[in-house]
């Protein structure tokens, strides 16, 4: 008996059974070309052979599959059959909607720039450092030794003495710490080792009238420009234009500053991954009690 390979007819003879599915376009048809079979085994082997199998578009949820994309389309709409898309920027959990991410990473602190206590985010991990190393979190416990005022920092403090701004301590800068630090120093742990230091650099600089082009105040070692004499006067007398005195205390990093402050705050931004931001404070405390008892610097 021959079989038809779509309806349940049988017949004695083939060419009868190839009549009857010419005539009712019974044929097993190729899912790629043209090609007709009897059998659904013969057309099988035939489209693995020369893989003319129909390519399948997959549910993202269940386990139905679909010959064109717009048709699984309509049904994970339909049965909302969709993945969620949405990340959270922390965990690997996805969610429908922004608003259902924005719910978890708020619940579980999971924004990936975002300070919990705050409630705020930032645009990037530097942000959000700086942040967390503000007043805000930090507070003021880094102390001037001579007025008792708080800083944030040691950069902080560090900046009130070279610039001369403690009210207890008149005559102290950056030229004097720089000296008393470079006595307690002599292995080069925190300064750069140089053939002479000259008192010269212990000066004030005034700024005359024949700085002023017209338009601005100009500086004539950087032409930077300046809308007033008083803001040329404070750039020509700060340390950016001062010989670069101090270096990172990491082996290998090639940072050189101006200031004890710049120093400090290069370690601070943790940039060189030298040390943390809380061991910079005590860094800062060791070199204040080695200036304060005139103890040498033997290492950090």
């Amino acid at each position: 008996m021959f079989e038809c390979a779509t309806c349940d007819y049988e017949f004695y003879w083939q060419v009868d059974c190839d009549e009857h599915m010419n005539d009712y376009d019974h044929w097993i048809e190729c899912q790629t070309c043209t090609r007709l079979f009897r059998t659904r085994i013969a057309c099988n082997q035939h489209m693995n052979a020369v893989d003319h199998w129909a390519p399948t578009f997959d549910c993202e949820v269940c386990t139905s599959t679909f010959h064109t994309q717009h048709a699984a389309n309509q049904h994970m709409n339909a049965k909302g059959h969709w993945l969620p898309t949405v990340p959270c920027e922390t965990c690997s959990t996805k969610f429908h909607t922004q608003q259902a991410a924005e719910n978890h990473m708020r619940a579980k602190g999971h924004y990936r720039n975002y300070c919990q206590q705050c409630d705020r985010r930032f645009m990037n991990d530097n942000c959000l450092r700086q942040h967390l190393n503000s007043r805000i979190h930090r507070g003021t416990a880094i102390t001037c030794p001579f007025c008792r005022t708080g800083f944030v920092t040691a950069s902080g403090v560090s900046h009130h003495l070279e610039s001369g701004s403690c009210p207890q301590a008149k005559g102290l800068n950056r030229h004097r710490i720089h000296q008393a630090i470079r006595q307690l120093d002599p292995n080069g742990y925190v300064c750069k080792k140089q053939l002479a230091w000259y008192d010269e650099e212990d000066c004030t600089y005034e700024v005359t009238g024949s700085a002023y082009n017209g338009s601005y105040w100009v500086c004539y070692l950087c032409k930077k420009k300046f809308n007033s004499g008083k803001s040329l006067e404070s750039h020509v007398n700060s340390p950016v234009h001062k010989e670069k005195v101090y270096h990172c205390l990491k082996r290998g990093c090639p940072k050189e500053f101006h200031s004890l402050a710049g120093l400090f705050n290069h370690l601070e931004s943790e940039s060189c991954g030298f040390i943390r931001f809380e061991g910079v404070q005590q860094v800062h405390k060791q070199l204040n009690d080695a200036m304060m008892g005139r103890r040498m610097i033997t290492g950090f």
